[in-house]
């Protein structure tokens, strides 16, 4: 068989590569075919030849025992474990990591008979343990590269969201924190209002750790809390927050007034901190003492709400990177980079989208677009 093999060899490789290439989704460069089935074959060639010359044990030192070894792989196996990993990289699944050695039994047997060559017993037992281990090593090899991969993937997704909880808690607890020195510093009543955006903040906190153990008994799916609300008091209440951060950093910060009958529907927490967050990230990055500004209009059958600022513009490139998770486009590492990826994320579940425009030498202007509703206004009645 040894010598049919290494006669052959061109044809079977051949004719592995055209079985490959009917199946679906097998877009295989020449150099992984060339490093996977063929050299399975070479080695399946050299574990035939030296049985024949030295006997069993010499093969089983290329090709490994019936049954594997369970202290350390074959040379055989190491390539078929390399075979593996390498169909995972390219996505295929288990069964196309069986077919790929199934496919070179078939066209050694399919040749064989074309050819009317003879192979004794023992040939063939050799034939199918070198299959039987290489499909064993590839396999093993494959699923473990795959349970590392999803255990990773897995950990990076509680990672981010860990991140986003924290992220969202800090922003609320320094709005918090900025609302306590104010009442003390001007000897406020808790009453006013500047207590009341210490009590939001307080219950803005709550309710995320509410949502996040909500999250957690129900497996990760979020919970929908979708309502319709007034644009003009959703803008007011995250202008009485946003005032704080803009004094504490020498900013100046103009509300532009919304008209009444506004309205937009959506999850009225994630929304407001989505808008939280950039008026966070403007009042950071825009150049001191200069504007940051908030303008809430309809436009057409959307609700545009505009945030600008005078940051000098953003670096030649792709704008969208500001919206990868845990990217930071500053020296400030004070915070996460989740910002604008948490505010993003916030306005897509609740049906709208978050984009940017570079005004160069300026600054940015982001902007949150919404489907427009409007609010039923009751009549005042007569005097």
């Amino acid at each position: 068989m040894h010598d049919f093999l290494a006669n052959n060899r061109s044809e079977l490789i051949e004719r592995c590569v055209d079985k490959v290439a009917q199946r679906p989704k097998r877009n295989a460069t020449e150099e992984q075919l060339r490093n996977g089935i063929p050299m399975f074959l070479e080695q399946l060639t050299r574990t035939l030849e030296a049985e024949q010359e030295d006997g069993a044990a010499a093969g089983k030192v290329i090709s490994g025992a019936s049954g594997g070894d369970g202290t350390a792989l074959s040379e055989m196996g190491v390539a078929a474990a390399a075979h593996g990993t390498a169909l995972l990289e390219l996505g295929y699944t288990v069964d196309q990591v069986v077919h790929d050695y199934g496919d070179l039994c078939q066209a050694i047997t399919d040749l064989a008979v074309e050819r009317d060559a003879p192979f004794t017993v023992d040939e063939f037992r050799t034939l199918n343990r070198c299959l039987d281990n290489a499909i064993a090593d590839a396999v093993t090899e494959f699923s473990f590269q795959r349970d590392v991969a999803v255990a990773l993937q897995q950990s990076v997704d509680v990672n981010e969201r860990l991140g986003f909880l924290v992220h969202e808690l800090r922003n609320s607890l320094n709005v918090a924190t900025m609302a306590v020195r104010a009442l003390e510093a001007g000897g406020l009543s808790i009453g006013g209002a500047t207590g009341s955006v210490l009590k939001r903040s307080h219950a803005a906190m709550v309710r995320l750790i509410e949502n996040s153990l909500d999250e957690v008994r129900s497996n990760g799916r979020e919970s929908e809390l979708t309502t319709v609300f007034s644009l003009a008091e959703f803008i007011s209440e995250a202008t009485e927050s946003a005032q704080f951060d803009a004094t504490r950093r020498g900013c100046k910060f103009m509300a532009v007034s919304v008209e009444s009958s506004l309205g937009i529907v959506g999850n009225r927490d994630l929304l407001l901190a989505a808008l939280a967050n950039l008026l966070h990230n403007a009042f950071k990055f825009t150049a001191p003492h200069s504007q940051v500004t908030l303008r809430a209009h309809a436009h057409g059958e959307l609700i545009l709400i505009d945030v600008s600022d005078h940051c000098g513009g953003l670096p030649e490139g792709n704008a969208e990177r500001m919206f990868t998770p845990f990217t930071q486009r500053s020296d400030d590492k004070t915070g996460l980079g989740l910002g604008l990826t948490i505010a993003r994320q916030s306005v897509m579940n609740s049906g709208g989208s978050l984009t940017v425009e570079n005004l160069p030498t300026v600054g940015c202007v982001f902007t949150i677009s919404l489907p427009r509703h409007s609010l039923q206004i009751r009549d005042k009645p007569d005097a």
